[in-house]
């Protein structure tokens, strides 16, 4: 059954008709062989699964490899598909492959039930990150955009419309950004990452559990190249429903595209959908921030893992640039 939505945030088209679900495989090629010679290669992949929102099957992986498994990290429980080569391999190259059926995602009809957080099992989604801090300026915004707000639903919804009231996507950014929260609330530039963690920082420090979903846009037709198409997006719980989904980034996405003002009617169809629905062009990977993988990479805590990542020698790739880390992700509808 097909239905007619609003504009999808990444369409420069006017309101498109839009399919329940999107299916389709998609490839990834990876070629680490003109990296330094000599040295172990390791690189760890989100490996996705499904959920109430999406269904993956068909996952295969082969290549030239001396170990492959898939393992999970020990905080948020993601799943990954992790490869080593030795240091005397001449080649190092991996194809993952997997079938996806993602649905649209709704929550429509959202109603506060007063149901209380328990903090034992939503601890971690109230905790600062190290690029999210809830205490200081941030708490002080997150205090300001709430006041008069009863309730998880009223909160949330206030630092949704903040967001987009006040964010804005800037395209210089690289990559999906960095999401560090107190330099965005002096300028609320940034990508899906950027916009998604100061919803997500600003949600906590109001007492609304929150979390950033790290995924990958799918493309809409057969042979689509879909290498850059990394996205993030954020949700937040509330009790008696679960997790209600919010992208104020793609908001401003369309903003930016269309160039739409905030008082364009266009831009109130946007915001009413994207808290609280998804459209179904996207396949979650992973989530959580700080991030120590499994096997566990050497230095420091990942930020997130939405890209790729590998290390030579212990040091870390630019998961950036594919064309030095030399890898492509494909998407063919089916």
């Amino acid at each position: 059954m097909k239905q007619i939505l609003l504009t999808i945030a990444f369409s420069l088209l006017a309101l498109p008709t839009l399919a329940d679900n999107q299916t389709g495989m998609v490839t990834m090629d990876f070629d680490l062989t003109a990296q330094a010679p000599g040295r172990e290669v390791k690189l760890w992949l989100p490996y996705p699964v499904s959920d109430a929102h999406q269904l993956i099957d068909q996952i295969t992986w082969q290549g030239d490899y001396t170990e492959a498994a898939v393992y999970s990290d020990r905080e948020n429980g993601n799943p990954l598909l992790f490869a080593r080569w030795k240091n005397d391999a001449v080649s190092r190259k991996m194809t993952l492959r997997y079938h996806v059926v993602r649905n649209e995602q709704h929550s429509t009809k959202l109603k506060d039930k007063g149901i209380a957080i328990d903090p034992a099992a939503f601890g971690r989604y109230l905790a600062a990150t190290s690029f999210g801090p809830i205490d200081g300026p941030v708490k002080a915004q997150a205090d300001e955009i709430t006041a008069g707000r009863q309730g998880i639903l009223a909160k949330a919804r206030a630092v949704y419309d903040w967001t987009v009231d006040n964010s804005f996507r800037d395209p210089k950014t690289r990559g999906c950004g960095l999401g560090n929260v107190p330099e965005l609330l002096n300028r609320p530039g940034g990508k899906c990452a950027d916009i998604s963690s100061l919803y997500v920082a600003l949600a906590r420090s109001a007492g609304v559990p929150a979390r950033e979903i790290l995924g990958l846009r799918l493309g809409r037709k057969d042979e689509t190249d879909i290498t850059g198409w990394q996205h993030c997006w954020a949700e937040f719980y509330l009790p008696g429903t679960g997790w209600v989904a919010v992208d104020p980034a793609d908001v401003r996405k369309a903003m930016l595209r269309q160039k739409l003002e905030l008082d364009d009617p266009k831009v109130a169809e946007l915001r009413e959908y994207y808290f609280g629905t998804l459209d179904p062009f996207r396949v979650k990977l992973s989530e959580g921030r700080d991030l120590t993988l499994n096997p566990p990479q050497q230095g420091q805590a990942i930020n997130y893992l939405m890209y790729p990542f590998a290390q030579v020698g212990g040091e870390t790739i630019d998961w950036l640039e594919p064309a030095t880390f030399k890898y492509r992700i494909m998407f063919d509808k089916k």
